[in-house]
């Protein structure tokens, strides 16, 4: 079972096969959807490792700092039409060897490293307070510096039109810009907002709303160091990435993160010593499982059911578990904005039986 499984703090590397290099072409990204259908772009070996790159849809707010060559061909090429049902520019998908449905595909996430020194919020109609702002949308660049780790706004802009087309290139020398958030710096915490495996559906199948498959989960700690499991679906997983951000608070409040790309460093291992029902996190720390839902109770229950399950498979019965998840596991929101809420519930490794530290 995966909680019993190593006894350290971080999950020791496997003796990785190959290392492979997935870069972001028009080839090997789709952008808006999940499709059981879709030809991967990488075979691997359980315990390979990828070198892939994930770009943001967003990288439009600003083209002179958020784009290169190489992504103005990947706009040239995938016509905004086919840019649906979602929004995300997701590269793969990678088909792992011997994965078959109800294996667990376990991501190994080593690096995270923004592939520029920019990135974009922008607070948007979905977002949470879209009316009691005006009904405007506004952009937000900001500015990475490494030496600190931080990220500080450069300008701001407003849009009159709505983010309707994914990949929306704003010409920005034209903008009204203006000062914004004089003196605050944020942390960079890089991480992806959407991964996942290819769920078992005819179709497409829309890179918004998060589910059992994983896809838009925007949970902030699912960076370098975490560990993600996600219950395989159809043969092969077909698990790609994308959504790249390097800031995020729980939320997700104005409808996105500072949008950035990302160089993703990553191990696949394939499990079949364990299932779970819905996508599961494990950092150096804790234990994170993931609810999902129409309205916050439903993604509520869903997540401390979950963990009820977590905790049962280390050993506790249902009602000591139900009691530790009262007085150790921390309920919160992940995120309001994409249309299936998101909630996550945590809990210390340290404090399970079996897991104490001395």
């Amino acid at each position: 079972m995966v909680l019993m499984c190593d006894s350290g703090s971080a999950r020791p590397l496997v003796a990785p096969k190959a290392l492979h290099h997935l870069n972001a072409t028009p080839q090997n990204v789709h952008w808006g959807y999940f499709d059981a259908a879709l030809a991967p772009a990488l075979v691997v070996e359980s315990g390979d490792l990828i070198q892939a790159e994930a770009l943001t849809h967003h990288a439009g707010d600003d083209p002179a700092l958020l784009m290169d060559d190489a992504m103005h061909q990947i706009w040239r090429a995938i016509p905004e039409a086919d840019r649906a049902p979602g929004v995300h520019l997701m590269t793969g998908p990678i088909y792992v060897r011997d994965a078959r449905p109800g294996d667990m595909i376990e991501v190994r996430y080593l690096s995270m490293t923004p592939r520029f020194r920019y990135g974009s919020n922008l607070a948007a109609h979905w977002g949470q307070l879209y009316s009691e702002l005006g009904e405007r949308e506004r952009v937000t660049i900001y500015g990475l510096d490494p030496a600190t780790n931080t990220a500080e706004a450069l300008y701001a802009y407003d849009v009159r039109e709505k983010y309707l087309v994914p990949g929306r290139i704003t010409a920005c020398p034209e903008c009204d810009r203006q000062p914004a958030l004089a003196g605050v710096r944020v942390p960079v915490r890089p991480h992806l907002g959407t991964a996942g495996v290819a769920p078992d559906a005819p179709g497409r199948v829309s890179t918004i709303p998060p589910g059992l498959h994983g896809g838009n989960i925007d949970n902030w700690r699912i960076g370098a160091g975490a560990t993600m499991y996600y219950k395989v679906q159809v043969d092969g997983g077909l698990f790609s990435i994308g959504d790249p951000h390097i800031s995020q608070g729980d939320g997700e409040i104005s409808g996105t993160a500072i949008e950035a790309s990302l160089d993703v460093l990553f191990q696949v291992v394939l499990r079949k010593d364990f299932t779970f029902r819905s996508p599961l996190l494990e950092t150096p720390d804790h234990f994170i499982v993931h609810g999902f839902g129409d309205t916050l109770d439903i993604a509520a229950r869903e997540a401390s059911l979950d963990m009820l399950s977590l905790l049962k498979e280390a050993g506790l019965s249902s009602d000591d578990a139900y009691s530790l998840l009262s007085i150790s596991g921390d309920l919160a929101v992940t995120q309001v904005v994409d249309g299936t809420v998101g909630t996550h519930m945590k809990i210390r490794r340290d404090i399970l039986p079996g897991r104490r530290k001395s």
